[in-house]
């Protein structure tokens, strides 16, 4: 059964304005956030998740988007290991601590780097590719090159390549928002989040590329989460359903409008587990 974990939004709110969806103009609605948080919960139990949880602190309002805090992985002959993040901003920063604590006392390996100047955030710009056998990195507003170089030197020591993929559209601020690994030969992606050189990497990489518009990226249509033949999404258009129908995936439509307003939705709201 897969773990999933997950941080409750008691505290979640909008209180800066870290990307471009966010605002101070628009309120959140926390009983509606937790509704949506909880229906997020039940469709993952219903999708065969075991969901674990880690208490959520005040004054953290972003600490509900649990991908960011930290990279975590499982290599034979290593064991479970936890990278910790070093996030862009000094209030995401501060959630760090408490996930790194939460992963240690599950005796999870940490992997310390040296970030220097450099910053990575975690599963918001680091994804296995479904086998395990790389991890795609994005880079560019959250993340720096170097920070990806740092973590490509960690990884190459268990023989685990990092493909570095630059991101050059501030709405797709995170590599979670324009790219999802479907299953082990496709995957779906906006062509406008990236670089030349990263598309080159993307489509050597990816037996069958499928692409999402603008509209699609920018909803996040990209941010979904693929378990046990579901594919969990916001939204839905009927492009992206045709998709996911060729790839035998089954949409769910689970509503993240208050995590919207934030930059986040289904994917940002979760990290899975080894």
């Amino acid at each position: 059964m897969p773990k999933v974990l997950l941080c409750p939004p008691n505290y979640f709110d909008v209180v800066d304005q870290k990307n471009p969806y966010m605002s101070r103009e628009v309120a959140v609605d926390r009983v509606k956030a937790r509704t949506q948080w909880e229906s997020l919960c039940s469709v993952l139990q219903q999708n065969g998740c075991e969901v674990e949880i880690i208490d959520p602190v005040e004054g953290l309002e972003d600490m509900v988007f649990a991908a960011n805090q930290v990279f975590v992985g499982e290599k034979d002959g290593y064991g479970k290991f936890v990278v910790p993040s070093r996030m862009v901003y000094a209030s995401r920063h501060r959630e760090v601590p408490f996930y790194l604590d939460w992963c240690r006392k599950r005796d999870y390996h940490v992997v310390e780097l040296d970030y220097d100047d450099d910053y990575l955030e975690g599963h918001g710009d680091l994804l296995w590719h479904p086998d395990g056998s790389r991890i795609y990195a994005g880079y560019g507003f959250r993340s720096t090159r170097g920070g990806v170089e740092k973590f490509a030197a960690a990884m190459s020591k268990m023989g685990i390549p990092v493909e570095p993929l630059q991101l050059v559209d501030p709405y797709c601020y995170h590599l979670d928002t324009c790219l999802c690994p479907l299953n082990n030969e496709a995957a779906l992606i906006f062509l406008g989040a990236y670089s030349t050189e990263a598309l080159a990497t993307l489509h050597r990489l990816w037996k069958r590329v499928h692409l999402l518009t603008a509209d699609e990226a920018h909803r996040f249509m990209g941010n979904g989460i693929v378990i046990n033949g579901s594919y969990i999404t916001p939204h839905l258009t009927t492009e992206l359903e045709a998709i996911l129908h060729r790839e035998g995936l089954r949409p769910v439509i689970v509503d993240t409008s208050e995590f919207e307003k934030a930059g986040g939705s289904c994917f940002c709201m979760k990290t899975f587990l080894p």
